[in-house]
């Protein structure tokens, strides 16, 4: 393929020498001879013999010098599009790398041109298929992990109640029952993911007034937010309206509100506010407690990903409640985002206003 693409560089040159050199042998041959001739006959000399020669000359210069001059421009053509088709060529190879799954292979861009800046997209494309690829396996990892527990749990204590080992009382029924509804919110999980990735195909827009789906999903939460003594203010102007699915803008919300109290500390606060700026509205939903550290925070909407296992789990969650959040906004042409530091966190989306 390179040298395909080389001999059609250096092709190129050919029409363009050929024709500068027939334009000029032309015009030799119509002008210069009319010229000759005058000067001949001024003079009072026999024209035939030596016009001839004199064409005969001009000619066989300019073969010679056209001769030169297109093998200069090949040599220099081909030397520079070797210069070119290198990094290509490196390009290529890294290509192959990628798709056969060595996702941590680069390229050095060469030079601040076209080619090193398709070097350097080629490098970003790289990172972020790379960071994929570690965010799958790890979601692998953790959803085989949220399923053994629980299947492992099950299946010691059937056997136990099956070989009589394990008396069939009520608590022993009941943390089997706690475990399949582990088991069952975990495949709602992936399906909510899933519903949210295709929203776009599906979304019913409509006028959503803010303030009211705010205290809608308040009052589901009060129960849990009450149990760990929460104090909720919101400021959200009751006008402030949003173009949006209801059903899947309350699903966002409500996995933003459940991750706030989640994370908070008995008697912390959650704040919830919202505000309309060019077009679109920013919600904010901040709560107090430990921050995020700024290593987890790029990762935070990514499916799956908990910078702290151990706190997620003991918070009930499988990491997905945010990826779906971000599924959700961006189907709608919105944007997701989070802020972090010590003692507060604040996790905020754009959404169009109202129309």
């Amino acid at each position: 393929m390179k040298k395909r693409l080389v001999w059609k560089l250096l092709l190129i040159n050919l029409p363009v020498t050929a024709v500068t050199i027939g334009i000029i042998w032309l015009a030799i041959d119509h002008l210069a001879a009319g010229y000759f001739m005058a000067l001949m006959e001024k003079y009072m000399v026999s024209p035939t013999e030596t016009h001839q020669a004199f064409l005969t000359a001009v000619h066989e210069t300019l073969l010679w010098a056209s001769l030169a001059a297109l093998l200069l421009a090949l040599l220099l053509s081909y030397l520079l599009t070797r210069r070119v088709l290198r990094p290509l060529s490196a390009l290529t190879r890294a290509t192959r790398a990628v798709a056969a799954g060595r996702y941590e292979t680069r390229v050095l861009p060469t030079a601040d041109d076209e080619v090193g800046e398709l070097a350097a997209a080629f490098n970003r494309m790289a990172d972020s298929l790379e960071r994929v690829e570690e965010l799958r396996r790890t979601m692998v990892a953790d959803v085989a992990h949220e399923l053994r527990t629980p299947l492992t749990n099950l299946r010691g204590y059937l056997e136990g109640l099956s070989d009589g080992v394990i008396p069939p009382e009520k608590p022993t029924l009941g943390m089997l029952q706690a475990e399949v509804l582990r088991l069952v919110h975990l495949v709602e999980d992936l399906g909510r993911l899933a519903r949210a990735e295709a929203a776009g195909a599906v979304l019913h827009r409509e006028n959503v007034a803010l303030h009211q789906a705010v205290d809608q999903l308040l009052a589901l939460e009060r129960p849990n937010l009450e149990a760990k003594r929460l104090t909720v203010t919101v400021d959200i102007p009751p006008g402030l309206e949003v173009s949006a699915d209801r059903d899947k803008l309350l699903q966002a919300l409500r996995n933003l509100l459940e991750n706030a109290w989640k994370y908070t500390p008995a008697g912390g606060r959650v704040e919830i506010a919202a505000e309309g700026e060019e077009g679109t509205v920013r919600v904010e939903f901040e709560n107090s407690g430990p921050g995020i550290p700024r290593q987890d925070l790029p990762f935070i909407f990514e499916r799956f990903y908990r910078g702290d296992p151990s706190r997620s789990r003991a918070a009930g969650g499988g990491g997905i409640g945010l990826a779906i959040v971000r599924e959700i906004v961006r189907a709608h042409g919105g944007r997701v985002g989070a802020e972090s530091e010590e003692g507060r966190t604040r996790v905020w989306l754009e959404l169009p206003d109202a129309e």
